[in-house]
């Protein structure tokens, strides 16, 4: 039996590493989606504290593989795939942490958007250089990264097809830290863990109201929010923080996760 292409691993501090290893570049092939998505929905079906994604310490996903592009029916196979694989990565209901080492281009770059967080190597390169090809973005990167950077910035990128560094990401919004190559992944996986230790029913609400909040107006992002404030008193971790809070002051309290 084949080697998967997308594997998880759990760790026992709650974190879950989920690791692209389809070869030198990391193409994100139509089989790498598939994988990703099963995956991704294994993540959530059964949700570990928090979530690292990695390439491998020379590339985190170069993108589409490319010899799998012909005419406008192959593009609408692609586009879904890559819709429904990064939507399952964006809907895992935990902090998600993609460690990017080396080029995340094209799809590899909009995984990365799918994810909550994003701390790279000072290797690595973000680009959508789709438009080098007479064609445009089709996982995402016209829409998550718009959100993320804004309008102009992200015209600049999808438009030049330019790559980026690690340095010019981080000020444009794209990366949230910078590490030298040897210390990303015990970065990425010490965030990780320290998020898989707190409240993770919380992490998943506020999560999911941020998300939905982008969708709609400014008054519908704060009634969703109200609703979101109520559902969290319900959970177990919400009546140990403020116990905790209120004897011991912030910073101390010991989540269970429930």
């Amino acid at each position: 039996m084949s080697e998967p292409l997308v594997a998880i691993e759990r760790k026992d501090n709650g974190v879950a590493v989920l690791r692209l290893q389809n070869g030198k570049v990391n193409s994100l092939s139509s089989q790498v989606l598939r994988e990703l998505r099963a995956a991704a929905e294994a993540l959530t079906a059964d949700p570990p504290g928090a979530v690292v994604v990695l390439g491998s310490d020379r590339i985190f996903a170069a993108g589409a593989d490319i010899s799998e592009f012909a005419g406008p029916d192959e593009a609408r196979v692609i586009g879904r795939l890559f819709l429904e694989a990064l939507n399952a990565v964006a809907a895992i209901p935990r902090v998600v942490i993609a460690a990017i080492a080396g080029p995340a281009l094209g799809g590899g770059c909009e995984l990365a958007l799918a994810c909550d967080l994003r701390v790279c190597s000072t290797s690595a390169k973000f680009g959508q250089p789709e438009i080098l090809l007479g064609i445009i973005p089709g996982g995402g990167g016209t829409q998550r990264l718009t959100r993320l950077v804004g309008p102009s910035r992200a015209k600049d990128l999808i438009l030049s097809g330019r790559q980026v560094r690690a340095e010019e990401a981080l000020r444009m919004g794209l990366a949230d830290e910078i590490v030298e190559p040897d210390e990303l992944e015990q970065r990425a996986m010490d965030l990780a863990t320290t998020f898989a230790a707190g409240p993770v029913q919380a992490h998943a609400i506020a999560k999911r109201v941020i998300d939905a909040g982008l969708e709609g107006s400014l008054a519908d992002g704060l009634e969703l929010e109200q609703d979101a404030f109520v559902e969290v008193f319900a959970t177990e971790d919400a009546r140990i923080g403020v116990a905790s809070f209120l004897e011991n002051g912030p910073g101390k309290a010991q989540f269970i996760g429930r």
